[in-house]
């Protein structure tokens, strides 16, 4: 007889466990002092362990078990969300222990979809580790749309150290990174579940791992493959206030804050930048309404002949209501203000209140220090032109923090033909967290896909330069007034300089199809029972009861019933007791 499948209810709840360890530890966190980051190798055991620690359960099981079990791996992993809302955002304790199992419960139902179409495949014998990896996509995919999305702590940025993989995401998108490790962990899970003979399971196996060493070899490939000459090199600085939240919108710090800008700015322009870079609503004022601000941030361009990209609060006026928008100027070294790029997507409940109706009577924007309400989100994502001295004017990408997460938002700014990417972010709501290195890796993961490079500036860190195949040339320590003065090589590629820039998600969509056909082709699966020891071909294993009044109904007493492929290990009833499984 070929491998037993059987998992005790005991080793499900282990296998569960290690799947809550495996994901809270397969991405960045911070303990004290030190920075441990694991998921270069624990990444490949979550999908493994969460497949089988919902082994031989009825799909509503597996389902419920799956969402439990996500719900506190990723609870624990935006644990920060606690230092958010009470520590800066002024929030109760209990708003600030309800908002990481809030989000942690929408993440959550994404697995329990996995668990439950995984359990229903498995029930026809269609569950393989290549359709199970398409389906992961597919989650990940809709994580980044679902009720405006919210795509933390995708399997593929697990990978962001994977130097080897890292590249593939040029091509797919950090969806092919998720279908890798996906595949693997599936694969391994095969192994696990199967440890004697031949057959079905082990070929599948065989065949996940194979196809792991192949998108390596194509990540290689892709890595390897030269870059198109830059049109120009740039000197670019990245500057990092270190200005406490705390204090970030109080009056009293509105100067200090300025001057200690004013100061870094132009000790980069002593170290030769042509273009300094201000994180994000750096500007403690309104541009629009303050004109002696205005005039006094021309004046520093001038003074050191510099372009300068400043985050600041955007405000316009809808008759004589004012409208408040996270924004990016770009100040020219002549002093005029030559471009205003508006962030497009913004934070549900950070930046405003969404389906105001039902939450607005007991909640508050977490961010009202820029804006008293809400604030307003821009018409779309679009590249900004700066003139670099002796190249002329090149269009340039200046994704604003929460953008970072989405691939689609920074792709549509490659796709304006972005010469290179100007990051800028306030992570200074984090603390001194694993989100700090978390939102980093992400920032990392999209440089990959767009083959750009990439100049971060983070008000109390991490501020970096990232190369085009994602890899952090250098960064700065957190919690620290710090300056990154660097050459950025700029290029022109009209359309995109990736073809996952030029493509998009084709490969996303090719998982979509091959989920869609799996569901149809299992819908329509005939499911016959036919027990044949010895069978080479059979795929799964179905774990009954013995026959009625011979020992109790017990998991320890269960037995091996065999079955053809494509058929149940949960379907039928044992033709002595009429059983069925969890």
């Amino acid at each position: 007889m070929a491998g037993i499948g059987a998992v005790s209810a005991r080793a499900r709840s282990a296998w569960l466990a290690a799947f809550v360890l495996c994901t809270v530890f397969a991405f960045p966190q911070r303990i004290g002092e030190r920075m441990l980051d694991g998921g270069l190798f624990l990444a490949w055991c979550v999908p493994a362990c969460l497949v089988l620690g919902i082994q031989g359960l009825t799909p509503r099981r597996a389902a419920a078990r799956a969402f439990f079990a996500s719900l506190l791996a990723h609870a624990l992993i935006l644990h920060w969300l606690f230092i958010v809302t009470v520590t800066f955002g002024q929030a109760s304790p209990v708003l600030g222990v309800c908002a990481p199992i809030a989000i942690g419960a929408y993440i959550a139902l994404f697995s329990a979809v996995f668990a439950l179409v995984w359990a229903r495949w498995a029930q026809r014998g269609r569950a393989g580790p290549f359709l199970g990896a398409c389906l992961w996509v597919v989650l990940d995919y809709l994580r980044g749309y679902v009720l405006s999305g919210f795509p933390w702590a995708v399997l593929g940025y697990a990978q962001h150290e994977n130097f080897w993989l890292l590249p593939l995401a040029s091509a797919t998108g950090v969806y092919g990174l998720s279908f890798a490790v996906a595949l693997g962990g599936l694969g391994l899970a095969e192994f696990a579940l199967h440890t004697s003979g031949a057959g079905v399971r082990w070929r599948r196996a065989g065949a996940a791992l194979f196809g792991v060493l192949l998108a390596h070899a194509a990540g290689w490939f892709l890595g390897s493959e030269p870059l198109s000459p830059p049109v120009a090199t740039a000197r670019m600085a990245a500057l990092q206030g270190n200005i406490s939240q705390g204090v970030k919108w109080s009056p009293e710090w509105a100067e200090e804050t300025l001057e200690i800008y004013f100061d870094l700015t132009r000790r980069a322009a002593e170290q030769g930048a042509q273009v300094i870079l201000w994180p994000e609503t750096a500007v403690p004022g309104s541009i629009e309404t303050d004109p002696e601000l205005r005039e006094r941030l021309a004046d520093l361009a001038q003074e050191v002949s510099a372009t300068l990209v400043l985050g600041a609060v955007g405000v316009e006026f809808d008759g004589e209501q004012p409208l408040f928008y996270d924004s990016a100027y770009v100040v020219t070294a002549e002093g005029e203000y030559s471009d205003r790029y508006d962030k497009t997507h913004l934070v549900p409940f950070g930046e405003y209140i969404p389906l105001r109706r039902l939450f607005g009577f007991f909640l508050q924007a977490v961010a009202r220090g820029m804006a008293p309400d809400s604030v307003t989100a821009g018409p779309a994502p679009r590249s900004v032109w700066i003139d670099f001295p002796g190249t002329g004017a090149l269009p340039v990408g200046i994704p604003i923090c929460y953008e970072l997460l989405f691939p689609h938002s920074v792709r549509a700014l490659a796709v304006e033909s972005a010469s290179a990417l100007l990051a800028m972010t306030n992570d200074a709501w984090y603390g001194s967290t694993g989100a700090l290195d978390q939102f980093l890796a992400m920032t990392a993961v999209r440089s990959a896909e767009t083959r750009l490079w990439t100049l971060r500036a983070a008000n109390t860190g991490i501020s970096a330069r990232i190369d085009p195949k994602g890899r952090v040339r250098e960064q700065t320590a957190i919690f620290e007034r710090e300056l990154l003065v660097a050459e950025i090589p700029l290029f022109a590629a009209p359309g995109g300089h990736s073809l996952y820039a030029r493509a998009g998600d084709v490969f996303a969509g090719a998982c979509w199809i091959a989920v869609l056909s799996g569901g149809l082709w299992a819908a329509f699966a005939r499911r016959k029972i036919a027990v044949m020891p010895g069978t080479e071909e059979t795929p799964e294993t179905e774990r009954v009861p013995a026959a009625e009044g011979a020992v109790p109904k017990t998991e320890e007493t269960l037995i091996p019933v065999t079955v053809t492929e494509g058929v149940s290990l949960y379907d039928g009833t044992n033709e002595h007791s009429g059983a069925r499984p969890e």
